[in-house]
């Protein structure tokens, strides 16, 4: 029989989206580099679709119709051009490879660009869901050329998650669009766990509220402005007894929270094209400075909090917590903010013709950052670009939202600062908003001490031009 589509790499992730593709109706050609591998697929859940055995790529390329599509999911970087090596003399052109992991934007580009010399089209497909997603529906990103969607897209769209009837899936933009896409949602990802952490510890460390009663606030926060997948996960994380110890899961768990480099190229990309994400970058600084425990272990005993254990603390009750719900979900906003804006940095550096309200949809149902707060979101990115918020802030859902939780916002991060908590996001957030909104910033003495050891000029407030002071001379000003 001919397969509609090649899978090669049957770890879970590959595994689960081939028996999604079978469940849809497709017919799918399997391959894995270990045969075991695929007969254990076909063992445990072959009755669910129709599936097609091969033993080596060139069997796969010969089970699959024309124009042939093969999805890679091995593991990224140097994997994946080894596979696609041994596909380039096999395939012909009009051939679609995929690459469905989470591989580096820069390096889809170059595939991209390799590929379509040869005729072929290349396309990176963001995925995000994890395991349960690939299998019953994720949200999907792809990128690629515009052709290779019209023979692509139906059977993606058909395998996404469902978001009221709206597949989670819509081709985003040419050659990286889809990877770069999903490392920026990953970013979003890494700052919204880590100001749930602020949340967790501020209310344990001030409140006193142990694990399973957080958990009861979060389960309550669930139903708030705040729903969303990962504050009610939250919840069953906090709830959740170890069975060795009979203490709160979280409590033995190894504080030390590792990546695996998507919101590291995040920040990194964000600084290339220039888009402020200090909440995201916080949040990669904050897993870098868990993981040095024996650092941690050492300063905890030399340091001191510098805070005054004599003075009696204010009561940090029901209206703390409160207040704790509203900073975090201040804080939530601005990591979306700084997504969508590095979103459009990223299109203007890239040349993609980014859909901010497309995207948004995408990442509704079947992802990790899904909430309820991106039905808004679209609504602020509807309509004409020309009367488009030029920040997320500035929608007037959003601003409405910032101004009612600003007072708490800065009681929850003056609170940290003065009893000894750290809350980097928290704190980085409540900056970049009061960054924005200031007339003036620093940046102009900034410029003054560039002029004066480098002669780097500067700009005038008064004049059009750009200038230099003769630091070394008369101090005069001359235009540059």
């Amino acid at each position: 029989m001919s397969a509609d589509i090649g899978v090669t790499g049957l770890a879970v992730m590959g595994a689960n989206l081939a028996r999604n593709l079978a469940r849809n109706g497709y017919t799918v050609s399997l391959h894995n580099r270990s045969v075991e591998r695929t007969d254990a697929l076909l063992e445990a859940h072959g009755s669910e679709g129709e599936f097609v055995r091969t033993e080596s790529l060139v069997q796969l390329v010969e089970s699959l119709e024309r124009p042939r599509r093969v999805l890679i999911m091995v593991k990224a970087g140097a994997p994946v051009d080894a596979v696609i090596d041994d596909l380039l003399p096999l395939l012909d052109e009009g051939d679609i490879v995929i690459d469905a992991g989470n591989s580096f934007f820069e390096e889809t580009r170059r595939r991209e660009e390799r590929l379509r010399e040869k005729g072929l089209h290349f396309v990176g497909v963001g995925v995000s869901g994890g395991e349960e997603g690939a299998l019953n529906g994720p949200s999907i990103m792809p990128g690629g050329s515009e052709e290779s969607y019209r023979t692509l897209g139906p059977m993606l769209e058909k395998i996404a998650a469902d978001y009221h009837g709206e597949p989670c899936c819509t081709w985003v933009g040419t050659d990286g669009a889809g990877h770069y896409v999903k490392m920026v949602h990953n970013g979003i990802e890494y700052a919204d766990m880590q100001v749930i952490g602020e949340a967790h510890d501020l209310m344990r460390s001030l409140a006193g509220l142990e694990p399973a009663a957080q958990g009861e606030v979060f389960r309550e926060w669930n139903t708030t402005d705040l729903a969303s997948y990962l504050i009610e996960i939250t919840a069953e994380v906090l709830e959740h007894e170890d069975e060795r110890t009979g203490r709160p899961l979280v409590d033995v768990i190894v504080d030390s929270a590792g990546q695996k480099g998507t919101g590291r190229w995040t920040a990194i990309s964000a600084l290339e094209v220039g888009s402020p994400v200090t909440a995201i970058a916080e949040s990669v600084f904050a897993r870098s400075i868990s993981s040095q425990r024996e650092l941690r272990a050492e300063t905890n005993r030399v340091f001191s909090d510098g805070v005054d254990s004599t003075a009696a603390d204010e009561e940090f009750g029901p209206e703390f917590v409160e207040d704790v719900r509203k900073a975090l979900y201040a804080s939530k906003l601005v990591a979306y903010a700084q997504g969508m804006d590095m979103l459009v940095a990223a299109g203007e550096e890239f040349g993609w013709d980014l859909d901010l309200k497309e995207i948004a949809s995408l990442w509704r149902a079947g992802c990790i950052i899904r909430a309820d707060l991106l039905d808004t979101i679209m609504k602020a990115f509807d309509g004409e670009s020309s009367r488009l918020p030029k920040n997320l802030l500035l929608a007037e859902e959003f601003t409405e939202a910032l101004n009612e939780c600003l007072p708490a916002w800065r009681r929850v991060v003056a609170a940290a600062a003065e009893h000894g908590v750290p809350a980097p996001v928290f704190s980085s957030s409540l900056a970049y908003y009061d960054s924005l909104r200031r007339d003036r910033l620093p940046a102009a003495l900034t410029q003054g001490l560039r002029d004066y050891f480098g002669a780097h000029t500067y700009q005038r407030t008064d004049v059009e031009g750009t200038f230099h002071t003769l630091w070394s001379g008369d101090r005069g000003e001359v235009e540059a």
